[in-house]
């Protein structure tokens, strides 16, 4: 029987990219997109703030794009500032790469072990899944979730009491599972 760990986002990350005003590196995402038609093509941003100054940048998501070719209720989505819709953009790859971005998650997720473990059991069988493409160091997922130093879990993995499928080092967006034989 597996014990479930959730990952789960809570806020937006933030955008790591040059100021133009100030030259800091972090913006945050106001949650608002511009929408601009010219005849049948169109573009659109979504609007980050420095969090410095304030400056205001945009990340295009369209570009010259017919408006025939835009997925259906997408369009409606960006006119209505559709929250969801920012989330979903900051971690589309393609969006990420054509605006030469990253993302800090720092601070912006928690780990939901759903409750105490079976601590009386002979071997614990963890399921990992990530409710957003967070990347994240397993071994930091498994010392917070079992209250231990990083130290501690890297000593684990060395004694084969912790094991996985996955390398536990180096960092993952994708579920993953682990045993641990205490």
């Amino acid at each position: 029987m597996f014990n479930d760990w959730v990952v789960v986002p809570t806020c937006l990350p933030l955008v790591l990219r040059r100021c133009h005003a100030c030259a800091s590196e972090r913006f945050r995402a106001s949650g608002k997109f511009r929408v601009n038609a010219n005849h049948k093509m169109l573009d659109a941003w979504l609007l980050v703030l420095c969090t410095v100054c304030g400056d205001t940048a945009k990340l295009t998501v369209l570009e010259r794009t017919n408006v025939r070719s835009v997925r259906p209720g997408l369009l409606d989505r960006l006119h209505d500032n559709a929250p969801d819709l920012t989330a979903e953009l900051l971690q589309d790859p393609v969006v990420q790469r054509r605006n030469r971005i990253a993302l800090d998650w720092d601070d912006a997720w928690r780990l939901d072990t759903g409750g105490p473990d079976h601590l009386d059991r002979e071997v614990i069988d963890v399921s990992v899944r990530f409710a957003a493409r967070i990347p994240v160091r397993p071994v930091r997922l498994i010392a917070e979730g079992r209250g231990l130093s990083r130290a501690g879990v890297e000593r684990l993995i060395t004694e084969g009491k912790l094991v996985s499928a996955v390398r536990l080092s180096g960092k993952l967006t994708g579920d993953f599972t682990f045993t641990l034989k205490p």
